[in-house]
């Protein structure tokens, strides 16, 4: 069937909305008419430069949700009708990081990039112009209808709002997660959450749940402050230096227990200064993305990472298991604990997906979501 999605081309450059073709489902595949999809900071990164794919052209997108219009043969469990939020990881419950109960690792995440499927990467269900086209992390949600593995579906009540409920796929867990799960924070904590966009307003969610007695927001955006103190933010300021101020001010010159760097495009230098933010025995964890060539390191005193027994801790969609974790989000959300409709600062047409970076950029959003319908 024909559909239309947008694709880019090469990096850096341009999203542009076309007519591709999209084949049926194979064993293990559902065909998805998309509800809605978000607009995630990561996907940009593929405008920019900072993230060059494997494949193009490539069909960006991977935070959806959508209904089910076609299930492949032998594909047990499902139906055409059924709803579903999108894991931009897939979890094949073999490997030995999905042994584990860490199936944001599984060993198929290495093949997000490439758009093709995860056992045969010269095999792709995109085509246009006679030649293939990838799907980022095997969903590419920035088109009408897309084609996954089922390994990358998670099925749904269909009572919920798909446009909300779209944003579980990856903004939410990796947010919730990296404050929940990778800071560990617990009651009473100190918490810097540095950029709070898409990501970071979940990283506040995450450390009010998690018990925290002080939520600091950081964001040179007022929208972006704004919207994080009537999530769970106890404070917020425009800068990590009036943040780390006012840590230090309420912990006996100390720091922050924990702080979790969300900024869009992250560089060490932001790690820095969440190391320097931090007390003794405290943690930082990285989770925003930035340029994946970039060599320059992160300027740290090793002396003091050692005497002071700081930790640096990486977080992959908040160290979460989308498949447990999405409908614990779903609960949460349905008795008012996680908020979803707040997030949504404007919507937008696929038609529109460049000028929708454009706001994201002129921080016009905290989450942007396009809706197909």
């Amino acid at each position: 069937m024909k559909t239309r999605a947008a694709i880019i081309r090469e990096t850096p450059g341009k999203f542009e909305v076309v007519d591709i073709d999209l084949d049926d489902p194979r064993q293990g595949e559902i065909r998805v008419k998309l509800a809605a999809t978000g607009l995630c900071h990561s996907d940009d990164h593929l405008q920019t430069g900072d993230l060059p794919v494997e494949h193009y052209p490539m069909v960006a997108g991977h935070e959806g949700a959508g209904v089910v219009e076609s299930v492949g043969p032998n594909t047990p469990g499902w139906e055409v009708g059924d709803h579903v939020i999108f894991s931009f990881l897939p979890s094949c419950g073999r490997c030995t990081w999905c042994a584990r109960g860490m199936t944001n690792l599984c060993n198929f995440g290495a093949y997000t990039l490439r758009g093709a499927r995860w056992d045969d990467l010269d095999s792709f269900r995109f085509s246009y112009q006679g030649q293939p086209v990838g799907q980022l992390c095997g969903l590419g949600t920035f088109a009408e209808h897309t084609l996954v593995s089922t390994l990358s579906a998670i099925k749904i009540d269909k009572d919920l709002p798909l446009d909300k409920a779209c944003l579980l796929g990856c903004g939410v867990g990796t947010g919730w997660g990296s404050s929940v799960y990778a800071a560990e924070v617990g009651p009473g904590d100190v918490v810097i959450v540095m950029g709070v966009g898409g990501i970071g307003i979940n990283a506040v969610q995450g450390a009010a749940h998690a018990g925290a007695g002080t939520v600091i927001a950081v964001d040179p955006v007022a929208l972006k402050r704004e919207i994080a103190e009537e999530v769970g933010a106890t404070h917020s300021f425009s800068s990590i230096e009036e943040a780390d101020e006012f840590a230090k001010s309420i912990t006996d010159g100390q720091g922050a227990d924990k702080a979790v760097v969300t900024i869009g495009v992250t560089t060490g230098e932001h790690v820095a200064q969440a190391f320097n933010a931090i007390r003794k025995a405290g943690t930082v964890v990285v989770t925003g993305i930035g340029d994946m060539n970039d060599t320059k390191g992160i300027p740290i005193n090793p002396w003091l990472l050692t005497m002071l027994q700081k930790r640096l801790q990486g977080a992959l969609f908040g160290a979460s298991n989308p498949a447990a974790d999405i409908p614990k989000q779903i609960g949460m959300y349905r008795n008012g604990q996680l908020k979803l409709d707040e997030l949504i600062t404007q919507t937008y047409r696929l038609d529109d997906i460049v000028t929708a970076y454009e706001d994201m950029h002129a921080g016009k959003n905290v989450r942007g979501v396009i809706l197909f319908d």
